[in-house]
């Protein structure tokens, strides 16, 4: 059976594995996870007697099989939660003895195993046990993650809320968390809204690093470098993001300009886009199809030779913002979004 996904996991809570495999590159889910299996496994009255935390680097054989093997106390189980088990090197004592426990796990203990970001998942534990891949979620998993967690808190957000709050903060599941914890503080019996979103994260509707880029790749020079302050002067914002995103808008615009010098119809580039999206599932943007949409009508907008020239320009920013030890950030952002200018005069 392939990986459990973050949805699944929940609705298959109720079936009684024993071992649980955690992996992949969203933190905040895994932490979610371990909640979850802990919450549904332990009473909080007997969670201090049968909950143990350890860290896999400093484990060893012995100590491993006495914490599996540990009847629960005044429960029927006992939750292990061993993290970072990317640390267990192969052929070890300890990872010998995890791996002999998974071939008979003890029916009173529930073992979670999680893994560390940015590692391979691990193939010897993820068929011995219940995997769960927990990836960086794609634009509609982050609005229905907001959703559920606005829910717990309780808040309610009006949608306008929504979309402000993740075109400030993006998909950074970590810090939406935090603001939402914030909004539910100065919006309590109400909706959310839009302004209070503004005055919590510090950005307003038309001034966020989206704005500025689509001012860019609209060819409104003005307007983005208008732009370049307040969007730095942001909680969180940087030199580096601002380009970051800026190039990420430039490759799919380059890649929507290929597709039509390849002899895609215009009017089938928009899903054509989508699909590219959908096969990639790139981090960090906004709703798939409406960034699909945004690169295609970009797209139209520019020559071959501008986009490679405006490329260019990016990657030099880039540079410049991560080689120096003091960074003039407004200055660099606002050099590229001028020169992008300059580029489409000398590229025509």
């Amino acid at each position: 059976m392939g990986a459990l996904s973050f949805d699944a996991l929940f609705r298959r809570l109720k079936k009684g594995n024993s071992v649980y495999y955690l992996y992949g590159d969203e933190d905040v889910l895994k932490d979610e996870a371990v909640r979850a299996l802990v919450d549904r496994t332990l009473e909080p009255s007997t969670r201090d007697f049968n909950l143990d935390l350890r860290d896999a680097a400093v484990l060893d054989a012995a100590t491993f099989h006495a914490l599996v093997n540990t009847p629960p106390m005044l429960a029927e189980q006992r939750v292990v939660v061993l993290r970072g088990v990317e640390q267990l090197r192969k052929k070890s004592p300890a990872r010998d003895e995890l791996l002999r426990y998974l071939g008979s796990p003890n029916p009173t203990t529930v073992l979670v195993l999680v893994q560390g970001a940015a590692e391979k998942p691990d193939a010897d534990l993820a068929h011995r046990s219940t995997a769960v891949a927990l990836d960086r979620l794609p634009p509609e998993g982050v609005v229905r993650w907001i959703a559920r967690k606005a829910g717990e808190l309780p808040l309610a957000l009006e949608p306008d809320a929504v979309d402000l709050l993740i075109e400030a903060v993006g998909n950074d599941l970590g810090a939406i968390r935090q603001e939402l914890e914030k909004l539910a503080l100065i919006a309590p019996g109400r909706a959310a809204t839009a302004d209070d979103v503004a005055s919590v994260v510090g950005v307003r509707h038309g001034e966020t690093v989206h704005d500025l880029v689509e001012a860019a790749l609209e060819r409104r020079p003005v307007r983005a470098a208008q732009l370049v302050e307040p969007v730095l002067e942001q909680a969180g914002m940087n030199g580096v993001r601002v380009v970051t995103t800026l190039g990420t808008a430039l490759v799919g615009t380059a890649l929507a300009r290929a597709e039509l010098d390849c002899g895609t119809p215009p009017a089938r580039l928009e899903d054509a886009m989508f699909r590219h999206l959908v096969a990639a599932r790139p981090f960090g943007l906004r709703n798939w199809k409406e960034e699909a949409a945004r690169w295609a009508r970009w797209a139209t907008l520019w020559s071959p030779a501008e986009l490679r020239r405006v490329l260019r320009l990016a990657l030099e920013a880039d540079r410049a913002l991560k080689g120096t030890t003091v960074t003039d950030d407004r200055g660099i952002v606002l050099q590229l979004v001028l020169a992008m200018a300059v580029a489409m005069r000398e590229a025509a």
